[in-house]
């Protein structure tokens, strides 16, 4: 795999019919909802859940999750899509915000699990246990995009970028950091993890979405630090930094708070008792 990162020179274009382009990027994207689902409904099932409330909820996050990642994805650019205003319907070019999927997917979720009287914990649960896996496939779409690469390199595994795809300080350099491939190898760790704690129950559905919270928001922290991407920079740090920060601070007041009401409430009781 290193030799062929190397030296292939990847196109968007998977293939042509006649006008129409079908593109890897859609081909990954489409890949990702797939395994997630297959695995979410395998979950599912060992929870005593039918299949059919997974496959629903599935249509119910993919539309929230694209709106979200597309508008999030275009206040940050918003020079660029106020200049291309047809841009903002070209998912197949790339620019979707994973942070904004994540919001709109979770809104989503919770409308969901509200008008079907579901448990929002328990489906969330299962949602972000696959949810890694997904992304591990889909981030394949960015290779073959040459998008969201790192900065120049000398290691065998390079990824070979078109002059055009260059941003312009860098457009002397030839071999660049693959950071799509370690992000993909971070969430399929991730959902190895998720997945192993999910199926020994051994920890609560409330903890295992904060994992999934805070374990891939360390990858993405930290990946961050070698992408050249244009970004907003907010006290030294990438925009998707500060918001993998916060998301990892929220998760840890949360976890403070439960679990200081649970320790009160059971000294509490010993007292009573």
């Amino acid at each position: 795999m290193i030799n062929f990162l190397h030296t292939f020179h990847p196109s968007p274009i998977l293939f042509s019919l006649g006008p129409i382009n079908i593109y890897w990027y859609g081909l990954f994207f489409v890949l990702g909802i797939l395994a997630a689902l297959t695995v979410s409904i395998r979950l599912t099932k060992r929870r005593g859940l039918k299949a059919e409330i997974i496959i629903d909820l599935t249509i119910w996050l993919v539309i929230g999750g694209v709106i979200g990642a597309r508008l999030y994805d275009v206040v940050l650019e918003l020079p660029y899509y106020l200049a291309n205003h047809f841009a903002v319907f070209k998912l197949w070019q790339g620019g979707l915000a994973i942070h904004g999927g994540l919001i709109g997917g979770l809104i989503a979720l919770w409308l969901y699990a509200k008008k079907h009287q579901q448990d929002f914990w328990q489906l969330a649960a299962v949602i972000a246990t696959a949810l890694p896996l997904a992304q591990a496939v889909g981030r394949w779409g960015n290779y073959f995009n040459q998008e969201l690469f790192g900065r120049p390199t000398n290691l065998p595994w390079g990824l070979p970028i078109d002059a055009a795809h260059r941003p312009w300080p860098y457009l002397n350099y030839d071999y660049f950091q693959p950071t799509f491939l370690y992000e993909s190898l971070g969430d399929l760790l991730i959902f190895l993890i998720l997945l192993l704690y999910f199926k020994k129950r051994a920890v609560s559905y409330e903890l295992q979405v904060m994992g999934y919270a805070v374990l891939y928001s360390l990858v993405r922290f930290f990946t961050e630090f070698i992408r050249l991407d244009a970004t907003p920079i907010i006290f030294g740090l990438r925009f998707p930094q500060v918001v993998s920060l916060l998301i990892i601070i929220s998760c840890l007041i949360y976890f403070t708070i439960k679990f200081g009401r649970k320790i009160s409430q059971n000294k509490a009781l010993e007292k009573n008792n």
